[in-house]
Formats: structure tokens, C-alpha cells, sequence
């Protein structure tokens, strides 16, 4: 069988050659009959007319190429493709029991497409049974619809069986589905007359024309559906109606249309969600209006609990508050956690909604399962027009009795404006978490103040320090938070207000204050705490002294724990400070740390294993010296005035008339210490 063929010589994008070829002023409909008059030519055999084989004339002949031959145009890929399709179609006309073989052997390109369709052709004519597809098979009725080109669609109509154009395509969508879910009025007039008994037709998520038409507020489209007989209560997967689609949307006129056809206003989701409840959720009042008129229920509620009402004090809708309030709602109404209509006003910050609550006597005290009251809600999410407006009705027993103080849920969240006005308004800064409340965090913080320094908000803890907050009541210290994140000023500020420097943890047992092990490589914080009282004799008290120390285990916590890091030990034992020296992690700032504690103890001993870490280090045989008897009578002295006084009247001590210096020395100020000695030897004083 001849194809006829195409030259293909020239240059890619060789546009005179386009302009020359013989088929360029041909569409591609001429083209394709061009290319089937040729194939049945073949296909008659000796007896027809031989094929004429395409020539250019001289003077329109194709550059040669000089090495190789260039791949072809678009459009000479588009003439093979028309030709060799019409060759198959007219073997097929001429022998349809044999369809011929395609293959990519003569074009480089397959057309096994090709050969599905023409046997598609071949069994719709012939006595074989037919394959029956969907409209998504025929493109071109999709094209129409979208496009709402009626003349196209009645086109198709004529020529493509029924059973073609009724097949739902994967996701259960026939032509009706496409035309109300793109407006096309038009077409869907036509369909609907075409096929009146599929109007309520449901796609694989039980979705109905009319339902489509509602969800994309097509208001034309749902009056030609409903004045064809669509049914409004026929139900999605979500068991959704029509009804409830609208008030989802907000469409008033569209809700108006399918009341008036019948749509029930009662008619629940299956999370017995109401239309009611969602034209609330739009701040409707119209259309609240038109469900009540139609026969909503104002205290229908969900399967979490919510009336209406509660979903209006929800999103603010004031207008729609009032409304159900003459109508009689219940206005302490609660969900099944709890939370009242207040409660959720408060908790978004609707200031008028509150009013109006707290105008008509809404229980401010009443709480949700979990002991919160909107107070609560309020003060966490910073609401503070509407902290002000619960704080003179709420019962500060009932806030007591919830476990959690506002201050908590204040200072947790950063609230520091609200914070300010609880503590004015007399909350206790001191009050502590309940146990239940503490369980719900690892470190068993149990203060607004372990809040604030865990936030590194020093603003806040400022505020809640000098209201009174003692530093000292959470099982971990705050202290140790601060020293842990290197926050200086947040430490400075605890120190200065009592807190433990001394401070342990529970969950890692130390022979030695437990700070020490977060500011190994923090010179100034280390020495923050020792002037503030550090026990520096402590991280000396080995058990094994001069004796032979056991090889050390070093188990490091693979989360980021804050009291879990770096050395860990079983709860068991207690780990000395040598131990913690020992730690490839530490031994850098070996030298350092000892020779800044000598400057704070007295008569200690070094330890073999602290002795054995200083020979291995450069500055370690003038620490070794350091640590031995004869101490200077000063170094002494300033560590027995320090003893005596006691840390917390140290910090006292510069109200006191005494000279700068000497304070400075009493706090190891290196500067103003050595003028101090020399005036103290030269006999100043």
C-alpha cells in the first residue's frame, strides 16, 4: 500500500521552504482528504488509477542538506500523521475483518491511538458488539459545554449514540454534572430536554446537577434545574442538600429558590449540621430569618453540641445573637466540652458579643470540662478589652479551684499587657499549677514565673519578680532555665531576687550545684553565680580523693532536653565533678574553671583525677601550686567576710557606707581588688 509521501529535505525552520511547499496553502481538513482519496486509490489494486507521486517543480526544489539529513518541521509531522491515519481508515473500509499493523516504521512515530479508535469505528459498523465509553471519550461535547456553544452540543447530540453521552466518566459526572457545574445555562437547557429522566443524576460522591449548581452559586442554572423538576433534598456523601450548599455559600437568592421548590430547612449533614447552623457561620441575618420563617429549629444541635446561638457568639455575628435572643435561645447554652457561648466569644476576642451576654445575665463562672473559665481564654489568647469586661463578675474561687490561674495562661503565651492587669487586679503570682495541669509538662513547671523564663521574656518576669514571684518554688529551678540558655540578664534578674544558685535536679544527681553544668563554657555566667554564693567547695568533695578513680561513663541524652544534656547518670548514682571534667566535651575549659573556683574556697584538696586532667594542660602546674597551703591572709579574709555576711545581705552591702573599693574586692572585681591590696599593704587603712 502507498502512502503519498512528503519530502522532508531542508533546514529545521527553513521558512521559504514552507512557503514553496505545494501542500502549505491546505487546511488540515484538506489535508486529510487529500490523504484519504489516495489511500482508496491504493487500496482498488491494478485496476484503479495509479497513484501520482508528488514532484516539486524545479525552481521550487529543497536546499540538499550537505551532511545529514535535519529533523522535520511541525507541520510536515502533521501531514505524515493525517496521511498515514487515513491510509489505515481506508484498509480498514476496504478489509475491515484485517486491520493492518500500525507501526512507527515509516514515520518514526506510532499511532497505536489511531488503531483503537478505527477499531472502535469498525465495531460500531459491523454486526460485532458495540464498546460503549463515556462522554469524557468524546472531547468535543465537554468542549461545547464549557464553552455553552448549544449548536455544537445539538450537533453532537444528533450524531453520538445515548448510551455514549450517559456514561459517567471516573468520577460518576455525565453531561448534566458538567453543565451545572460551569454555568452553562444553555447547554444545560438542551441537555435537560434531551435527557429529562437523568436530571437528578448522582456522581460518585452523590453529588446531584442541582447540588453542583448550589456549591458554585450558579443562580440560572438552579432555576432551570429546579423549574425541570430537580429534587433540592436529595443529599451528597456529606448528606449535604441543596438547602444546606446555599447557606454554605451565603446565597440568599439561590436559598430563596429552593425554599420556595420545596428544599426542607431542617434537613441535617451527617455531623447533624443544620443550614441553620451554617447561614449563622455567613453573619446572615436574612437568611437565618428565611430558615426560622421555613421551619428551622434555633436550638438544633450537632453532634459536637452547638446550638446556633453558640456558633453566632462564635464568629461574632451580633445581629444574629440578638435575633435568636428574642427568639428565646438559650444563652448559657453549652457544647459537649464544656464551652458556653461566652466562653467562645471571649475566647475570640468578640468584645460585643460579651456585652451582650453579660447584659443579659450569661453565667460567667460557668466552666468547661477542663475548669476554664472565659477569664481563662481571655487572658491566654490577649483579649484585653475582654479581660477587662470578666474581671469584675468572675469568681475568683472558681478560678482558684480550676487548677490554673489566668497568670499561667498569661505568661505563657507571651501576654504581657494582661499580665500586667491580673497582677494589678490581685492574682496571686505565687499560685501554682495542679498536679493534673503539671503532668502535662516534662519539667513539671507549676509558675507563671517558670513560664516567663522559659520565653526568656524578662519583661515579664520583671513584672511578676517584683510583684512578689519567689524564684524557688518549681521543681526545677528557673535559674537553671536561664544559666541553660545563656540568658544573663534573665539570670542577673533571679539572683538579684533570692533564687537558688545552689539549686538540683531531681532527675540528674550531682554531688555539686547543678548550674555548674550548664555554664562550663560561660566564664561571666560562672561567675555571676559565684559571686552570688555558688558553693565552689562542693565541686572539690570527691569520694575517691588520691585513690584510684573508676573509669567514667559518659551517657548523653539524644534528645534536646534541657536537664538531660551533656552528662547523664542513672538516678542511682551521683555524679561528682571530677566525673564531669572528665568529659572529652569539658576538659578544654579545664583550667579555667578550676582556677576560677580556687578563687572562692579556702583549704581544698585536688582530687587525683582533677590533678591528672591539670598536668595535661599548659597554665595546669600553676593551678596545681594555687590549690596548695600557704593561702594569702586576704584571699582568706575576703572569703570569710563573704561567709559571714551571707549572700543575700551581700547584695545589701552597697547601700552601705562603706568604700567602693572594698565592695568591689569583696566581689572580685579584678581592677579595683589589686588597688585595694596594694592600699592594704602600703597601710592605708
Amino acid at each position: 500500500m502507498a502512502v503519498a509521501s512528503v519530502s522532508r529535505q531542508g533546514p529545521i525552520g527553513n521558512l521559504a521552504f514552507e512557503d514553496y511547499s505545494i501542500y502549505n496553502h491546505l487546511s488540515d481538513e484538506e489535508l486529510l482528504q487529500l490523504a484519504i482519496e489516495r489511500s482508496l486509490t491504493d487500496a482498488q489494486g491494478p485496476s484503479g488509477p495509479a497513484p501520482q507521486e508528488v514532484r516539486f517543480p524545479p525552481a521550487q526544489q529543497p536546499p540538499q542538506p550537505a551532511e545529514v539529513e535535519p529533523m522535520p518541521t511541525f507541520r510536515e509531522v502533521r501531514r505524515e500523521y493525517a496521511l498515514r491515519h487515513a491510509a489505515l481508515h481506508a484498509q480498514l473500509v476496504a478489509d475491515p475483518a484485517d486491520p493492518p499493523d500500525t507501526d512507527a516504521s515509516s514515520t518514526g512515530h506510532t499511532f497505536d491511538g489511531d488503531r483503537e479508535k478505527l477499531l472502535a469505528w469498525r465495531r460500531r459498523n459491523t454486526s460485532e458488539e458495540v464498546e460503549v465509553k463515556s462522554a469524557e471519550d468524546v472531547p468535543s461535547l465537554n468542549s461545547a459545554i464549557w464553552k455553552d456553544d448549544v449548536e455544537r452540543l445539538r450537533e453532537i447530540l444528533t450524531t453520538e449514540p445515548a448510551e455514549i453521552l450517559n456514561k459517567p466518566n471516573k468520577e460518576g459526572w455525565i453531561h448534566l454534572h458538567e453543565a451545572a457545574y460551569y454555568g452553562s445555562v444553555d447547554c444545560l437547557k438542551v441537555l435537560i430536554k434531551a435527557f429529562p429522566d437523568l436530571i437528578n443524576k448522582r456522581s460518585d460522591k452523590n453529588q446531584n446537577p442541582l447540588i453542583m449548581a448550589v456549591a458554585r452559586k450558579s443562580l440560572p442554572c438552579v432555576e432551570v434545574l429546579i423549574a425541570a423538576g430537580a429534587d433540592p433534598n436529595i443529599t451528597n456523601r456529606g448528606g449535604e442538600t441543596s438547602v444546606y450548599k446555599a447557606c454554605e455559600k451565603g446565597n440568599k437568592e439561590i436559598l430563596e429558590a429552593l425554599l420556595r421548590a420545596g428544599g426542607s430547612a431542617t434537613r441535617a449533614s451527617i455531623e447533624r449540621v443544620t443550614p441553620l447552623h451554617e447561614a449563622v457561620g455567613n453573619k446572615n441575618l436574612k437568611m437565618c430569618m428565611m430558615l426560622v420563617e421555613a421551619g428551622a429549629k434555633i436550638w438544633a444541635q450537632n453532634i459536637y453540641g452547638i446550638e446556633p446561638l453558640f456558633t453566632a457568639a462564635q464568629v461574632g455575628a451580633v445581629d444574629v445573637l440578638n435575633y435568636f435572643i428574642k427568639l428565646g435561645a438559650n444563652i448559657n447554652t453549652q457544647a459537649n466540652d464544656g464551652a458556653t457561648a461566652l466562653y467562645e466569644a471571649s475566647k475570640n476576642g468578640h468584645e460585643e458579643v460579651v456585652k451582650v451576654l453579660l447584659s443579659m445575665t450569661a453565667d460567667v463562672n460557668r466552666t468547661t470540662k477542663s475548669g476554664l473559665t472565659p477569664l481563662h481564654v481571655a487572658s491566654k489568647n490577649g483579649h484585653t478589652s475582654v479581660v477587662l469586661l470578666l474581671l469584675p463578675c468572675t469568681n475568683r474561687a472558681v478560678v482558684n479551684h480550676s487548677g490554673i490561674s489566668p497568670l499561667h495562661l498569661a505568661a505563657e503565651c507571651n501576654r504581657d499587657e494582661i499580665l500586667e492587669i491580673l497582677i494589678e487586679a490581685g492574682f496571686n503570682v505565687n499560685a501554682q499549677l495542679s498536679p493534673n495541669h503539671c503532668k502535662m509538662y516534662e519539667d513539671r513547671r507549676s509558675t507563671a514565673l517558670y513560664f516567663t523564663v522559659r520565653a526568656s521574656n524578662v519583661d515579664a518576669a520583671s513584672m511578676l519578680l517584683e510583684a512578689g514571684a519567689d524564684p524557688n518554688l518549681d521543681v526545677f529551678n528557673p535559674l537553671l532555665v536561664a544559666v541553660r540558655k545563656g540568658n544573663m540578664e534573665m539570670a542577673s534578674l533571679l539572683v538579684e531576687h533570692g533564687a537558688n544558685v545552689n539549686a538540683c535536679m531531681p532527675t540528674h544527681p550531682t554531688t555539686f550545684p547543678a548550674a555548674v553544668l550548664f555554664c562550663m563554657k560561660h566564664r561571666n555566667m560562672f561567675k555571676l553565680l559565684l559571686d552570688n554564693g555558688l558553693n565552689a567547695e562542693a565541686c572539690f568533695n570527691c569520694v575517691f580523693g588520691n585513690n584510684t578513680h573508676p573509669p567514667v561513663k559518659i551517657n548523653r541524652s539524644t534528645r534536646d532536653d534541657l536537664y538531660l544534656h551533656g552528662l547523664e547518670a542513672p538516678h542511682t548514682s551521683t555524679v561528682q565533678f571530677c566525673e564531669v571534667m572528665a568529659d572529652p566535651i569539658n576538659t578544654p575549659w579545664v583550667g579555667t574553671i578550676i582556677d576560677l573556683l580556687l578563687d572562692y574556697v579556702g583549704h581544698v584538696k585536688l582530687c587525683s583525677r582533677l590533678i591528672n586532667l591539670l598536668e595535661s594542660i599548659k597554665d595546669g602546674q600553676y593551678i596545681r601550686e594555687k590549690a596548695k597551703p600557704p593561702f594569702s591572709l586576704l584571699r582568706l579574709c575576703r572569703l570569710k567576710i563573704r561567709k559571714q555576711v551571707g549572700y543575700g545581705r551581700l547584695r545589701q552591702m552597697t547601700t552601705l557606707p562603706l568604700p567602693g573599693r572594698l565592695v568591689k574586692y569583696l566581689f572580685y572585681d579584678d581592677t579595683e581588688s589589686q588597688e585595694f591590696l596594694s592600699e592594704l599593704n602600703c597601710g592605708c587603712f
